[in-house]
């Protein structure tokens, strides 16, 4: 897989510096929990799956999920689950077909064994599953399921294991009264399990629901005040870069048409200006796409990589957001040059400081990122990079 691998030769050689690299599902937890980016999800009774699957992946998604959780009726598990099961065998047997990283969102913890039972040798283009309001109390029983899944298809897949990507969104992790001891919880049964699990994710939309909120395409989660503080803890507990942590995903961007504005647009015209595209930006405030770069902005502020996607439209915006920019890498490469070394370095831009010890952390990220999203070229903005990934 690789990240813009739907442009050409031409097209990589002028927007980047250093184009991203290819990775593999067997290219270590760490750098695909990074590679994920925007990882769209689609309902598993849509009749045109393998379709589906295959027209995203050649349109640049890396990531998709599966679900047979909120996005089904109840009534409709059972077929779900047939079309599911028909549709990665279909993925399986198609040895042409480039895939995407391919995960399952279930609704509860039976479904995994099940599932992997009923795929056979078709398990091997699955690569885990996503487990829906994961909490202290029904994570174990989740985790024991994935133990019994990976049982069942171990000989099928060579010993490789099923990640697992927990979901918070309870009211237990909400609340202000039970968070920190649910937190704590939570990080010690996910430490247990360490080596399957890829990354965590946020439902912001069940968080939401807990109190009757819903955010405007004018607001980002972080103006939702009650689930941003929830953010700030998960990251607090869960996303520390001291080796303990796990990569923390941004949650779902819900709108993708124009809706009615009461504020202005969040995107300056200056930059489409001074590159020669003010249409582009006129497309994406009409699609309430403006809100969605807002919010991936301040993802990657307050620790956040990658983010849940349930639009096409939406997957070039997190991943062109994900490039890292000619400066950063720069600043990075210079912190993680200097060694074993303390003190300040002088950003060779002349606009900041680059202290060695409390960025190394940061650095080690965007090198990562830098792998599998790549380095822009100098002057390549963020406005070049969304011109090349959203369609026209």
């Amino acid at each position: 897989m690789r990240h813009f691998g739907f442009l050409g030769a031409s097209e990589l050689d002028v927007l980047f510096e250093t184009p991203p690299e290819h990775f593999r599902r067997d290219s270590g937890r760490e750098l695909l929990s990074v590679a994920l980016g925007a990882t769209l999800y689609m309902p598993a009774d849509r009749p045109s799956l393998v379709t589906d699957i295959a027209k995203q992946t050649a349109a640049g998604v890396t990531s998709v999920v599966v679900c047979l959780e909120d996005s089904i009726a109840d009534e409709q598990v059972e077929s779900a689950e047939d079309n599911l099961v028909g549709a990665l065998g279909d993925l399986h047997r198609d040895t042409s077909a480039e895939l995407p990283l391919l995960f399952v969102r279930v609704r509860e913890p039976r479904q995994m064994p099940a599932l992997v039972a009923r795929l056979r040798a078709a398990v091997r283009v699955l690569d885990g599953f996503v487990l829906p309001k994961f909490t202290a109390s029904s994570g174990t029983e989740y985790l024991h399921a994935l133990d019994d899944a990976d049982r069942i298809c171990d000989h099928s897949r060579g010993g490789r294991r099923l990640l697992a990507m927990p979901v918070i969104e309870s009211g237990a992790v909400l609340y202000a009264e039970t968070r920190v001891d649910e937190l704590t919880r939570l990080r010690a049964l996910l430490h247990r399990d360490r080596r399957r699990i890829l990354a965590v994710r946020l439902g912001a939309t069940d968080l939401c629901a807990l109190y009757g909120l819903r955010r405007s395409p004018e607001l980002t989660i972080y103006d939702v005040k009650v689930v941003s503080s929830l953010i700030a803890d998960v990251v607090n507990v869960l996303g520390r870069a001291d080796g303990t942590g796990y990569t923390v995903t941004g949650p779902v961007w819900e709108y993708y048409a124009t809706a009615e504005r009461i504020f202005k647009p969040q995107l300056r015209a200056s930059p489409f200006a001074e590159h020669d595209d003010p249409e582009l930006r006129g497309r994406l405030v009409s699609r309430s796409i403006d809100g969605l770069i807002r919010e991936v902005q301040m993802d990657k502020a307050n620790g956040l990589l990658g983010k849940t996607a349930i639009h096409p439209s939406h997957v070039g915006v997190v991943n062109a957001m994900s490039v890292v920019s000619s400066e950063e890498f720069r600043d990075a490469s210079a912190v993680l040059g200097a060694g074993r070394a303390s003190g300040v370095l002088a950003s060779g831009h002349g606009n900041k400081m680059n202290e060695i010890r409390p960025h190394m952390a940061w650095a080690r990220v965007t090198a990562l990122r830098a792998r599998v999203f790549g380095v822009a070229a100098d002057g390549v903005s963020f406005v070049d990079l969304l011109a090349a990934s959203l369609p026209r």
